[in-house]
């Protein structure tokens, strides 16, 4: 079942276009198992090859992303808010954990909502804080976008570059994953001595 899945998002790509690379990064970043490897990487070998275009494979990628982030936020924003502050008791979410999580993320939203679109299990699902939280629309955006952006730029350029040589691309994406592991760290200790220094200069 998992092979035809992926035979039918490898048509998908081949037979939709910069469309089916839309759709797909759109149900990647909701809850739904799509790869993005399994989209952007032979979209990248084929901008290669001459027959897509790398600057729309990139938008179509990214907005895609963007859309399905929003499904996300806006369905914990109109949906998963509401209820929680009703029935989160029963739960064991109180009115003072969602206050908590508010505060953390009007202080710290926008470098989750960026490095959590980097790490492979998290990005599916940052949106859903975020849209728990209130968080303004257009700095959801723009983080997600930038997140989102990234991490497209850099199947694409996989795929370009080395998509037709299988052996080496096993190679290479669990190298990719950790240097994406590595850069997340590095972002999140500049960010905390940046907090830090804020504070002491305020």
């Amino acid at each position: 079942m998992l092979h035809e899945f992926i035979d039918w998002i490898l048509v998908t790509v081949n037979g939709w276009g910069y469309a089916g690379i839309f759709v797909l990064m759109a149900l990647e970043s909701t809850v739904l198992p799509v790869p993005s490897e399994l989209v952007l990487i032979p979209a990248g070998y084929l901008a290669y090859q001459g027959e897509m275009n790398l600057i729309l494979i990139f938008l179509a990628s990214t907005i895609g992303s963007l859309m399905g982030a929003f499904v996300n936020y806006g369905f914990a924003l109109w949906v998963g808010r509401p209820f929680l502050e009703r029935y989160g008791k029963y739960f064991f979410v109180r009115p003072a954990l969602l206050h908590k999580t508010d505060a953390f993320f009007a202080r710290h939203g926008a470098i989750s909502t960026f490095t959590g679109r980097l790490i492979p299990g998290i990005r599916h699902l940052i949106s859903l804080p975020a849209g728990l939280c209130r968080m303004k629309v257009m700095t959801f955006a723009f983080y997600t976008a930038f997140g989102a952006g990234l991490w497209s730029a850099i199947l694409i350029a996989l795929g370009y570059f080395i998509g037709g040589n299988e052996s080496l691309l096993q190679d290479n994406l669990p190298l990719v994953t950790i240097a994406l592991m590595v850069f997340v760290g590095l972002t999140l200790v500049g960010y905390t001595v940046w907090q830090r220094r804020q504070a002491v200069s305020s």
